[in-house]
């Protein structure tokens, strides 16, 4: 006899995100979609009660913060371990959502607000997500919490966390030679890259790649700056 059983139909917001990766050039196959369906739906949820992400419509919230962190897919590899560190994850955008995007990938958030890493927390073991790591704790040079990082990080990602000048200052002690630090700019990276000079001429850090996109619904520009660091 035929198999009579159905797939359940497809959410509103799962196809809004096949739509914008479609749009972006990208696609993920349908069990990433569902996880990645499942931790919007949950922060929705916890937005009720907890201010993760300013409000919106789906299409909004789906573009702004999923769509937006899935620009760096092109941009991860290589990444061998200890992995990727998200600074600054907030509700895990963009290191939960390319971890779910890239299951191989080991990721360590970085965020030291309580109620931020609680739901972080939750939406992991929704996902059934291994390979990934949630410190609360604030990333800071001295601190013996981090001494392992020492020159020891491929691949530092942020994507509202601070200016580019402090975020490669606060990096360049756990930047392995030759990792990398990837800042998710917009309008503002012409001046944030201005400042940087001016403040950093002596930086270890080399620009070494830009890349310019738009988010898929709206077209809000947006640049990927990646940094390299030099050997001393």
């Amino acid at each position: 006899m035929p198999d009579r059983r159905r797939s359940a139909p497809m959410t509103k917001s799962a196809d809004l995100l096949i739509q914008g990766l479609a749009a972006l050039g990208q696609q993920l196959d349908p069990q990433r979609i569902a996880q990645l369906d499942r931790y919007f739906l949950e922060l929705k949820k916890w937005n009720r009660s907890i201010n993760l992400v300013a409000a919106g419509p789906d299409e909004q919230l789906l573009e702004n913060h999923f769509l937006d962190s899935l620009t760096l897919l092109p941009l991860l590899d290589p990444c061998p371990i200890p992995g990727l560190v998200d600074v600054g994850s907030g509700a895990g955008f963009p290191g939960l959502v390319l971890k779910i995007a890239r299951p191989d990938l080991r990721v360590t958030l970085v965020e030291p607000r309580q109620k931020r890493t609680a739901f972080l927390r939750q939406v992991i073991r929704l996902a059934g997500l291994k390979g990934i790591e949630v410190m609360d704790i604030r990333l800071e040079r001295e601190s013996p919490e981090f001494a392992t990082w020492r020159e020891a990080i491929p691949l530092f990602v942020s994507r509202a966390f601070t200016a580019i000048a402090p975020f490669l200052s606060l990096c360049e002690p756990f930047s392995v030679p030759g990792g990398r630090v990837i800042c998710m700019k917009g309008r503002k990276a012409a001046m944030e890259l201005g400042d940087w000079h001016k403040q950093q001429p002596e930086s270890r850090y080399t620009l070494t790649a830009e890349l310019e996109t738009a988010l898929p619904f709206s077209g809000t520009p947006r640049k990927l700056l990646v940094f390299t660091k030099t050997p001393a």
